[in-house]
């Protein structure tokens, strides 16, 4: 039962015992270790093995005939000494409980990473009663990262509140990147990601780029700042800037949408989620004439944004039908999970300004990426590094899936170039 922890069971006239092994892997030595406790009769109740830079790590719970134990060691030892391995043997009084699954995960990352970030998020995590189950590397590129599954002291929905806010209080503190986030089979069911379009997917404000056509791009950056603050009207303010367009020749779109550049790891983070089976979309405070080039490149399922209102060749300074605001972006990934048949907690959303507040708030997983303030107050998890696949290592999948995903089916980029510490 859930929350309960469950004994294993134990033939009756064993004794139990963890033996572990450890040394530089081979072939072989896994097999060879099993044949020796087959040959005992040992009864298996748990296991577990691991393999970190080479070096091999195997541990089982076991139960065993008391008058053999002696047996059972020197077979071991002489067994597995060919192998270049050490073997101890503990007996114990009695069965351990079960293991409990963790509730919750807990992702580092950082440029560097030290043993002094460790420490004080080790040291965090014991404050509010929470114990470290395991420790494993799931990146070491861009950016070093780390998951950490943890037991908290309530495990009630809700009872982690505390230890989040305080995570978030270290991260400003330290300098790294730390997420946490419910572990088990909610965090796994996540299907569709909506993202952010400027300074988001792509590096550059698009209404900026615009506006430098007409020589308005510092007047109209300054309005941008404000509204990603939080501090206009998005709809109001998104008007204003779009009058200063009036006039341009329509060629400039198609000069702007190929100016366009992808925010660090887009692509590879785009290809890989598809791969995994995501859903994936992008909505903008933009506009639609840009970014369909985009979207399609990119293999979107979804894709909305603003329409600027063409006539006769020239942009007559105005939006036509619904503005995509803040509630509007909301609205949009609701319909998008609906039309995808799945459930708001099987969302995650991606963003980096005020009007995504909502869009987040909704998603059953909100992160801001390099965020103005009022958006990482919201915010589940918060990326402070400019590389968007830092936003596949929050939900859990390694460095190593990344690569193996580009070179086996994608077109994303797994190359590595020499990058300087971003602190």
């Amino acid at each position: 039962m859930a929350g309960q922890e469950v004994m294993v069971g134990l033939a009756s006239g064993l004794a139990p015992a963890v033996i572990t092994v450890s040394g530089f892997d081979r072939p072989g030595v896994t097999a060879a270790f099993f044949r020796v406790l087959s040959s005992r009769g040992v009864q298996v109740l748990d296991v577990e093995q691991s393999l970190f830079r080479g070096r091999l790590n195997l541990a089982a719970l076991v139960g065993y005939q008391p008058a053999d134990i002696d047996s059972l060691i020197t077979g071991l030892n002489d067994t597995l000494r060919g192998y270049g391995q050490t073997v101890t043997v503990e007996p114990r009084e009695a069965l351990e409980p079960n293991r409990v699954a963790s509730t919750h995960a807990v992702v580092v990352l950082g440029n560097p990473v030290t043993a002094a970030h460790i420490s004080k998020i080790g040291q965090t995590l014991a404050n509010y009663g929470a114990n470290i189950d395991t420790i494993q590397g799931i990146a070491d590129y861009p950016v070093t990262g780390l998951e950490l599954k943890i037991t908290i002291a309530d495990p009630k929905p809700g009872g982690g509140v505390a230890l989040r806010k305080a995570l978030a209080l270290l991260t400003a503190e330290i300098g790294v990147d730390i997420a946490i986030e419910r572990a088990g089979l909610l965090r796994r069911s996540k299907r569709l990601i909506c993202f952010d379009c400027d300074s988001t997917l792509i590096t550059g404000e698009v209404i900026e780029m615009l506006a430098a056509h007409a020589g308005r791009e510092k007047e109209v950056a300054e309005v941008t700042e404000r509204a990603m603050r939080g501090e206009l009207d998005f709809a109001e303010s998104l008007r204003e800037r779009v009058k200063t367009l009036a006039g341009l020749d329509a060629s400039v779109i198609d000069e702007v949408a190929r100016a366009i550049e992808l925010t660090p790891g887009a692509r590879t983070t785009i290809e890989t989620l598809r791969q995994m089976g995501y859903r994936t979309a992008v909505v903008s405070g933009g506009f639609i004439q840009v970014l369909t080039g985009l979207a399609e490149d990119l293999q979107l399922d979804y894709v909305a944004a603003n329409t600027l209102e063409i006539v006769d060749g020239k942009l007559t300074g105005r939006v036509i039908g619904d503005i995509v605001d803040r509630a509007a972006k909301a609205r949009l990934l609701t319909e998008f999970a609906a039309d995808s048949g799945l459930q708001m907690h099987q969302t995650v959303a991606v963003g980096d300004g005020a009007n995504d507040i909502d869009m987040l708030s909704a998603a059953g997983l909100g992160i801001a990426f390099n965020a103005k303030p009022a958006l990482k107050e919201i915010a589940d998890a918060s990326v402070n590094h400019p590389f968007l696949d830092e936003v596949l290592h929050i939900l859990g999948i390694s460095r190593d899936e990344i690569d193996d995903a580009v070179r086996e089916h994608g077109d994303g980029d797994s190359r590595r170039v020499p990058l300087p510490p971003t602190r």
